[in-house]
C-alpha cells in the first residue's frame, strides 16, 4: 500500500540526522538546541510531588487552571498585558506544537503565510501540510534583519498570517521598536493573522527588552503568542508550553487541540503552576545564558570562525571563509566525521537550501563541552 504524501518534499529533519552522526562520531553535540546542565532541582522537586500526591489523571483539556492563572498573572508582570486565563490560555505539550496548532486553526488550502528565513524548519511544512503556500523572505545577511519593504511587495488578498519569531532561531538576531512599528503598518486594516514564536523570551541578551506581542493590544487581537516552558527551565525534554491569544482565536486554536492532544501532562503543569512564583527563576536565565555565549565567543577567538552577533536564543552562528569554501551541510558532516564537533548547516533552515556558508553553534552547555569543542575546532 502507498500514501500520496502531504510532505512529499520532506525528510529526516536536520537535527535528526545530525545529532545520530554526532553519536556514530563521538562528537561534541553543537548541533541541537538542548542544555546539557541539570534543570533546577525545585522544579522537578513539585512535578515529583505532584506524582506522588496523585496528580495523574487527565487536566482540564486547555490546561491546568491554577496554571493559566499563573501565566496571566506573570503576563501582566512583565509586559502590561491583561489575559483572561479562562479563555485566553491553552497549555499545549510544546512551543512546536501551538505552532502547529495555531496555523491549523487559521489556514484554507490557498491561503498564504509569510514565512522569514532562515527559519525554524517546522513552519513550511506547517503551513504545506493545510494546503497553504509559505512566502519566503530573507532576512537581511549578515545581521539577519527584516526587510519590511519586502513584506510590503508580498502581501496580498491570499495573506492570511505572518510568522514572527524573536528572539530568533537559527541567528539569534532580536525585533525592535522599529520593527514592531512595521508590522503595525502592514497589518493595519487587514485580516491578517500574527503567529509569534516567543519560546526564547527570556533568552535575550544585553539587556534588550523583548518586544512580544503580549505587550502590544492592537498586534496582541490577531496574534496567536507561543511559548516553551521546556526553553525557560532547561528541560526541554518535557515537550511543555502554552499558547495566549483572544478569546476567538482561542476558541478555535482549541477545536483542533481537544482532538490532537486533549490535555497535557498534569503533574507537570501543577509542579509549573507553583514554580512560576519564583520569579527569580526565569528573571536570572538571560544572564545564566549570555555568561555561556560571552565565554563560548571569548573561547572562539582562537579559532578560524568567525562569528556572528547573537542577541538571543541559545544560538550564535558563524561563517568559516578561512577554512573551506565548500557547501555548508558537507562542511558540517565533515566537521562532525573529522574535528569530532557537531553543527546545523544554515542552509537547512532554507526551503530552497541558501547557503551563506554559515553554521549553527548551540552555546547552551557546560563550560567543560564549550571548552572540549572548542579545543577541537582550534584544529581545524
Amino acid at each position: 500500500m502507498t500514501i500520496q504524501s502531504k510532505l512529499p518534499n520532506a525528510g529526516t529533519t536536520i537535527f535528526t540526522v545530525m545529532s545520530a552522526l554526532a553519536t556514530e562520531h563521538h562528537a561534541v553535540n553543537l548541533g541541537q538546541g538542548f542544555p546539557d546542565f541539570p534543570m533546577n532541582e525545585e522544579l522537578s522537586g513539585l512535578v515529583a510531588a505532584a506524582m506522588k500526591n496523585n496528580f495523574n489523571q487527565y487536566s482540564p483539556m486547555p490546561g491546568w487552571m491554577p496554571l493559566r492563572e499563573a501565566i496571566a498573572a506573570k503576563a501582566h508582570y512583565l509586559y502590561g498585558a491583561e489575559v483572561d486565563p479562562a479563555h485566553e490560555i491553552t497549555i499545549t505539550p510544546g512551543g512546536t506544537y501551538a505552532i502547529y496548532t495555531a496555523l491549523t486553526a487559521i489556514l484554507q488550502p490557498g491561503d498564504e503565510v509569510i514565512v522569514f528565513e532562515p527559519a525554524y524548519d517546522s513552519y513550511i511544512p506547517n503551513i504545506e501540510v493545510n494546503g497553504a503556500r509559505a512566502i519566503t523572505i530573507p532576512l537581511v545577511f549578515p545581521d539577519y534583519h527584516i526587510d519590511w519593504d519586502a513584506v510590503k511587495q508580498a502581501i496580498n488578498p491570499r495573506t492570511k498570517a505572518i510568522i514572527i519569531n524573536s528572539p530568533h532561531n537559527p541567528t539569534g538576531s532580536v525585533i525592535g521598536t522599529s520593527d514592531i512599528e512595521e508590522l503595525r503598518k502592514v497589518t493595519a486594516g487587514t485580516n491578517i493573522f500574527i503567529i509569534s514564536d516567543e519560546v526564547y523570551e527570556h533568552l535575550i541578551f544585553d539587556d534588550i527588552p523583548h518586544q512580544s506581542m503580549l505587550r502590544y493590544p492592537d498586534l496582541l487581537e490577531r496574534s496567536f503568542v507561543c511559548f516553551s516552558f521546556g526553553k525557560t527551565y532547561s528541560c526541554t525534554g518535557w515537550k511543555i508550553g502554552y499558547c495566549i491569544a483572544p478569546a476567538e482565536l482561542t476558541k478555535e486554536f482549541r477545536k483542533i487541540h481537544q482532538f490532537n492532544c486533549f490535555a497535557c501532562n498534569t503533574p507537570v503543569q501543577v509542579g509549573l503552576a507553583q514554580f512560576l512564583e519564583n520569579k527569580d527563576a526565569y528573571l536570572s536565565l538571560a544572564a545564566f545564558i549570555q555568561e555561556k555565549r560571552d565565554y563560548f565567543k571569548q573561547l572562539m577567538q582562537s579559532t578560524r570562525f568567525t562569528l556572528q552577533e547573537s542577541f538571543g536564543s541559545y544560538f550564535i552562528c558563524g561563517t568559516y571563509e578561512r577554512i573551506s569554501d565548500e557547501p555548508d551541510k558537507d562542511f558540517a558532516v565533515r566537521l562532525t566525521k573529522e574535528a569530532g564537533v557537531a553543527t546545523i548547516p544554515v542552509s537547512a533552515f532554507y526551503q530552497f537550501g541558501k547557503d551563506d556558508k554559515v553554521v549553527r553553534f548551540c552555546f547552551s552547555k557546560n563550560k567543560e563541552t564549550l571548552e572540549l569543542a572548542v579545543e577541537r575546532l582550534m584544529k581545524v
